[in-house]
């Protein structure tokens, strides 16, 4: 069938996750968690992000510290990718097809509880935001739901060739993934400091470098910064907030809320436990405070600031002390926040306290650092009227300590096979190192599948995606002939978005408007079939050939890859 084919034996679990490595839904990703960290290893063999090596931007990286290192590679990211979760980038599906698919590899109750596009609603948050209608999926029939798939980092970079993008693109578990390929790779974090955290509906990362970091999306958020009480922080807190961390993957292994049993190694998951703790619990000082009030922003009208100005005390709304940060680069509550006052307009400063609010004042001794459980003793002693205020102090308890909801400890931990690559190895040396753990390691062996190696795994998996999960290009095409179809198809550019002999699926070619003769012929095979035209598909020297009674398709390819089918 090809020069070097591989042919394996699949049962339907395997042979449904093996397909799934090529669409890589963030479905597929929940139920097939072996998934999350091939994507990884698959980002780490590709040679895209090892050029960033080369970049000017990260000239001297090396001598920089740790932390720092992050900084630099996330400013890359933040210039290189957008975040991107359109509806029309990868098709929909419908809720009965999914579970036609899954049915024999978890229930329904379960994924309902666990995934938003199933009947998850998270807590209140996200009930009152309204799942559907967030994602724009209420203009469709409510079975209809998207297929959201994560993008390879070639994927990602193609998106600057798409209509409206300058950049490349991705959603929360691309971002994910590239980030942990990028630190890797860019900044020689090993694997075993990252851990990768799925919730229903986010992707984030806790990267063990100083206090912790966390990526979300396309940005970082430090210890100091989760605590910052600014718009950005809060959209970082919100899935830790609101969501049931389903996932927690790892080089070792992963472990997932609603299988029994994990494959991550108990001790960098006792790891993960405790050091993601100390992460979410702070101290508490004047500034903290102010950062918990700048979020919880309901409870400004609450308070007012005295202000010694000008040899008098002055008194000053919270809510329209904040409203003077837009605009300033100071900001209340550190060091910088007296100068922030002195900006205010007098009319804003009132001589005599304003009744019902209680007074803050940044020198009193309940502000002095000290853990967070003594210092609501003290507030609550310094202000009685907070006492029965039992929203605030839950609030302020989960602003300052939170309790992630991460899979139980209690469970039960498969032998693991010890398996690590360092950020020092060439990326050919990594290369085969990944390639020897395939028998041994799941993600290992997904990771060809997932980087699209075509000359070393099984054509099975890849032609099951093609056929029932491209939907793009099958949308693209409904209304053409089969000649206008082959028209088009050669009218586009005939390079691959995969370097040697990696190919793109159907949808990446249409959506990218380019690709090799051989990924065009493929996608014209899976026009052809669902247009109900009996077709096959060969590749030899160059030429691919889709045939069938009374037609003749030929393209061009520089893939070396011979195929019968």
């Amino acid at each position: 069938m090809t020069k070097q084919h591989i042919q394996r034996e699949f049962n339907s679990r395997d042979l449904e996750k093996y397909s799934s490595a090529f669409t890589l839904s963030d479905m597929e990703i929940f139920i097939f968690p072996e998934l999350l960290y091939a994507l990884v290893y698959a980002n780490i063999m590709s040679p895209e992000i090892w050029k960033w090596r080369d970049d000017p931007w990260f000239s001297g990286i090396d001598k920089m510290g740790p932390l720092k290192k992050v900084h630099r590679v996330k400013q890359y990211v933040m210039e290189h990718y957008d975040f991107n979760l359109d509806l029309d980038t990868w098709g929909l599906t419908d809720k009965q097809t999914e579970i036609s698919r899954f049915r024999d590899f978890i229930d329904m109750e379960t994924l309902s509880g666990s995934n938003a596009l199933f009947g998850y609603e998270g807590d209140k948050y996200y009930f009152d935001l309204d799942i559907r209608k967030h994602f724009g999926l209420d203009k469709y029939d409510s079975d209809i739901i998207p297929y959201w798939k994560t993008e390879t980092i070639e994927a990602m970079n193609a998106f600057r060739f798409k209509s409206g993008h300058q950049n490349g693109a991705g959603e929360c578990v691309s971002l994910a993934c590239l980030y942990v390929a990028a630190l890797f790779i860019v900044a020689k974090v090993p694997l075993e400091d990252i851990y990768m955290m799925g919730t229903p509906l986010h992707s984030q990362n806790f990267v063990m470098i100083d206090e912790g970091v966390i990526t979300n999306n396309r940005r970082i958020v430090t210890k100091s910064m989760w605590y910052n009480g600014t718009e950005l922080s809060a959209l970082a807190r919100r899935a830790m907030e609101h969501e049931q961390v389903t996932i927690v993957a790892h080089p070792s292994g992963y472990i997932h809320s609603v299988y029994p049993e994990a494959t991550i190694d108990p001790d960098a998951y006792k790891r993960f436990r405790q050091k993601l703790s100390k992460y979410l619990e702070t101290h508490v000082n004047y500034e903290i405070f102010i950062n918990f009030l700048r979020d919880y922003s309901r409870y400004q009208k609450q308070f007012q600031i005295i202000f010694f100005c000008q040899g008098i005390n002055k008194y000053i709304k919270l809510e329209r002390a904040f409203g003077y940060e837009h605009g300033s680069k100071n900001r209340l509550g550190n060091k910088t926040g007296s100068k922030l006052l002195c900006e205010m307009d007098e009319e804003e400063m009132n001589l005599t306290p304003y009744s019902g609010r209680m007074i803050i004042c940044s020198e009193e001794d309940i502000f002095t650092t000290r853990p967070y459980n003594e210092f609501i003793e003290l507030l609550v002693h310094r202000f009685p009227e907070l006492k029965d205020h039992h929203e605030f102090i839950t609030d302020l308890k989960k602003f300052v300590h939170l309790v992630p909801r991460i899979p139980s400890e209690k469970t039960i931990f498969s032998p693991f096979h010890h398996f690590t690559i360092s950020p020092f190895s060439p990326r050919e040396e990594i290369i085969a190192s990944l390639s020897g753990m395939r028998e041994s390691n799941p993600s290992a062996d997904l990771a060809f599948y997932a980087g699209r190696f075509m000359d070393s795994c099984d054509w099975k998996p890849f032609f099951k995606a093609v056929f029932e999960r491209n939907p793009v290009s099958v949308t693209y095409f409904s209304d053409k002939t089969a000649d206008e179809v082959y028209a088009e198809l050669n009218s586009w550019p005939g390079e691959s978005i995969y370097e040697g002999n990696r190919l793109a699926l159907p949808d990446e070619v249409v959506n990218y408007r380019r690709g090799d003769g051989l990924e065009k012929a493929i996608t014209m095979l899976n026009i052809l079939r669902l247009k109900h035209q009996d077709a096959h598909l060969s590749c030899h020297d160059g030429n691919a050939k889709v045939k069938g009674a009374g037609f003749l398709f030929e393209f061009s390819t520089e893939k070396d890859l011979d195929f019968h089918s």
